[in-house]
């Protein structure tokens, strides 16, 4: 089957053009367009996007660094599988950090922050009806982003920052499933009611069911995908 072409990039003038050439190919391997075990070809690449094979060859490398392209020797390079393994490690520690962000949230967010997070639930409610799944998906990141930063943490913060090309990659193929858009919804509201009660005990324990959840829809997904 062949997969959806690239779009050429858009040059950005704060950023170098090798910088956006990974961003690029990031966010098409974290969307799926490059999908896990595809082959990754210089050439096809560069052609797709517009630009010599230079700044492809060094997304590559960048790329592998951050563990989203694997390098075999006399075969070249390709987009990282995940194995079960793998989904169950990110999963688990995601539900942990999850669950302290929700916890101190709870017990240090403010009063702004409080109602940009009730309106993110409108605004993911809004879309969730729809076939565009990037926008879903872009709404969920906000609101999990708002609890972050709620959270006071920049430690948190960052570990969690460090996660989230793999998390995105899970959360696309997630909310793609039927009806894991409208549970997660109803989880995020019971999350925002526990914080908005300052409970941090129970904010905390809605925040790690709702990434299991998360994890047993991804893994349904996938067992649908190999029959």
């Amino acid at each position: 089957m062949t997969r959806e072409r690239l779009l050429p990039v858009k040059l950005d003038s704060y950023k170098p053009l090798r910088e956006v050439v990974f961003e690029s190919l990031r966010e098409a391997i974290i969307k799926g367009l490059l999908g896990p075990g595809e082959r990754i070809m210089e050439v096809q690449l560069a052609e797709e996007l517009g630009v010599s094979r230079t700044p492809v060859r060094e997304a590559i490398r960048k790329l592998e660094l951050e563990g989203l392209v694997i390098m075999l020797p006399r075969r070249g390079a390709y987009v990282a599988g995940i194995s079960v393994k793998d989904i169950a490690d990110v999963f688990e520690v995601r539900a942990a950090l999850e669950a302290l962000a929700a916890s101190l949230a709870a017990a240090r967010i403010q009063d702004d922050e409080l109602e940009e997070l009730e309106r993110s639930l409108v605004e993911i409610a809004e879309v969730s009806d729809s076939q565009d799944v990037h926008a879903v998906v872009a709404r969920d990141t906000g609101f999990h982003d708002i609890i972050y930063r709620a959270s006071k943490n920049p430690w948190l913060m960052q570990i969690i920052s460090n996660l989230q090309d793999q998390v995105q990659r899970f959360r696309l193929a997630t909310l793609s499933r039927p009806g894991r858009t409208k549970e997660a919804v109803e989880e995020h509201k019971k999350i925002v009611e526990a914080i908005s009660e300052r409970n941090s005990e129970l904010a905390a324990q809605l925040a790690r069911e709702h990434i299991e959840n998360a994890e047993t829809s991804f893994l349904n997904t996938l067992k649908e995908q190999k029959r």
